[in-house]
């Protein structure tokens, strides 16, 4: 059988009833339902949760809190709550109903039997989005091996169906076991698909590697866009680059790790990785699709930190990104690249920041203060170079291919006696380039007088 009757047969294993339960569908109309536990994050959490539904497709019908210090062990909010729940979507003829935090499987269970509604929780609807908006091989197949990671405990109760016996379910003799449920027989097929999607990664694993081999042999510095979703990393991305990556205002607008090659300074190229966005709790079965992104932030030379300072929650947003890069990132002894924090969308402060976050204030959409913010990353990664403009004699070019191979250096024209150069040096590389008849030109960087 060829590998691709392979897959077909392998994604027709599970029944389309258990994909379109953990899903939700644009056509369907929501509420959203939290606890207020007088944190006072739990207000823009809701909010945040509406962003979500709203990146999913879904239209939020009505938001309904209860204010309780730990969540119903049974129901997750109070019995009255699940009534008065249940009459609001009747009402407002919702199709599912939203919750804030994640559910354990026994409350969704007994949540769908008292409402008569699909119940999702935040988890999933990340996950969904995920499915949704997941453009390369590999991360549709890791957000598929989150989703039935998260469907396997949730499986009994989801329907009549998976309690009959598999022979007059899928019918066939031959199909089961002796006394093989359906239930049992979904679990079977989930396995198998799990263990597939497994292998497949495995290798693309591999081949991520390779290319991130061949990206190492640049010798050119590597700089990652870290941040909060939606925080204005891919139109930083864009005004560093001048690139056209994708730019929208939405959450997770960006799900694959881009990578472009841009000059700094003149004279200085580096590598920059525009990431996947963090969120608060976000799925840890869904970490591992963030894979190019972690090994982009776990190699990189530099880190920005892009935060959106216009949102009141941005200190809490900070704590999460922080968070995560502690317990999902790096491990105890992994080597931690340096962080720059960038404040974005300092134009719609009202008044001057008065932060205790210490960082460089930039507007991304407007270009405001990227130059400085290009001065300082250069600073960061080559802070003993010097940019510079000088004339090399014919014979002596062959001294500056290994600049020119690291984006360090470049010929701009040629004069009489040799090329001239624009290129950021260190003193004792400069010092090398002098005893081959390397020799100032006229027009030195306005940047620096030289070394």
């Amino acid at each position: 059988m060829s590998d691709e009757k392979t897959i077909r047969r392998e994604e027709s294993l599970i029944e389309d009833r258990l994909g379109m339960r953990a899903r939700v569908f644009g056509t369907e109309q929501a509420i959203l339902v939290g606890i207020l536990y007088g944190k006072g994050e739990e207000e823009e959490s809701l909010r945040e949760l509406e962003s979500l539904a709203d990146t999913a497709g879904i239209p939020t019908l009505a938001v309904i809190v209860q204010k309780r210090s730990r969540p119903h062990p049974a129901t997750f909010i109070g019995r009255g709550k699940v009534d008065e729940l249940k009459a609001a979507a009747g009402e407002l003829e919702a199709d599912v109903v939203i919750f804030n935090e994640e559910l354990r499987p026994a409350q969704a269970r007994n949540l769908e039997t008292a409402l008569n509604k699909k119940v999702i929780d935040r988890t999933q609807l990340i996950m969904d989005i995920f499915a949704q908006r997941a453009t390369t091989k590999e991360a549709k197949l890791q957000v598929e091996l989150a989703q039935l990671h998260y469907l396997l405990p949730r499986l009994r109760g989801w329907g009549t169906a998976l309690t009959r016996a598999g022979g007059r379910a899928i019918g066939g003799v031959g199909t089961r076991g002796p006394g093989e449920t359906q239930l049992e027989l979904d679990r079977n097929k989930i396995y198998l698909r799990i263990h597939s999607l497994e292998r497949r990664l495995k290798k693309a694993a591999g081949e991520r590697a390779v290319r991130r081999h061949k990206r190492s042999q640049s010798e050119l510095p590597e700089v990652a866009l870290i941040g909060y979703t939606n925080s204005g990393k891919s139109t930083l991305l864009n005004q560093l680059c001048e690139t056209d990556a994708f730019v929208g205002d939405k959450l997770f607008a960006t799900l694959d790790t881009r990578v472009r090659r841009t000059d700094i300074i003149p004279g200085r190229s580096v590598l920059i990785s525009d990431t996947v966005g963090f969120i608060q709790h976000l799925p840890h079965d869904l970490v591992p699709a963030f894979g190019a992104t972690l090994e982009a932030v776990q190699t990189a030379d530099l880190l920005l930190h892009v935060v959106d300072i216009s949102k009141p929650s941005w200190e809490a947003d900070v704590r999460a990104v922080l968070d995560t890069l502690e317990t999902e990132v790096f491990h105890d002894r992994d080597e931690r690249p340096p962080i720059l924090t960038v404040l974005n969308k300092a134009d719609r402060c009202a008044q001057e920041l008065t932060s205790s976050l210490e960082g460089i204030p930039i507007s991304a959409k407007h270009g405001t203060h990227v130059e400085k913010l290009r001065d300082v990353i250069a600073e960061r990664l080559f802070p003993e170079s010097v940019a510079m403009s000088f004339i090399l004699p014919h014979q002596a070019l062959y001294t500056l291919h290994p600049f020119a191979a690291a984006g360090r250096a470049r010929i701009v024209g040629y004069v009489e006696g040799g090329a001239l150069v624009e290129a950021a040096l260190s003193t004792d590389e400069w010092r090398t380039l002098q005893a081959v008849g390397a020799e100032l030109s006229a027009s030195v960087s306005s940047r620096d007088e030289g070394p």
